[in-house]
């Protein structure tokens, strides 16, 4: 079974940052499209970031200049350096893999933007 594992969540006040990682078992990342997404209370989940096998990038435009997703393939790892955090980024974060043409997901991680 594939397996995405995210973590690196928690609290943190508007503007504070947080580092989240999903680590991934029987894929390897470097040959996938990865992405992150969000869920907020009584919200649709949200595209936040993608990284393809190729290293290119694209972000939502509410994150743009804050949020960066990068892979550590040593650690079949991908990240997200979230900066400069704000109330509205309160959210389950969820790590996505699109690998052969189908899609997997992780349990998520909390953030939580609050004073």
């Amino acid at each position: 079974q594939v397996q995405l594992v995210e973590s690196g969540g928690g609290l943190v006040q508007p503007g504070g940052s947080l580092r989240l990682s999903c680590t991934a078992s029987r894929i390897i990342i470097s040959r996938a499209a990865m992405h992150w997404y969000r869920q907020a209370p009584g919200k649709q989940r949200e595209f936040v970031a993608s990284i393809t096998s190729g290293g290119l990038t694209s972000y939502t435009n509410s994150v743009k200049g804050r949020f960066t997703i990068s892979r550590d393939n040593a650690k079949n790892t991908v990240l997200l350096q979230m900066d400069n955090l704000k109330p509205e980024d309160t959210a389950i974060y969820l790590c996505n893999a699109l690998y052969i043409k189908t899609n997997y997901w992780g349990q998520g991680t909390q953030v939580t933007v609050s004073s």
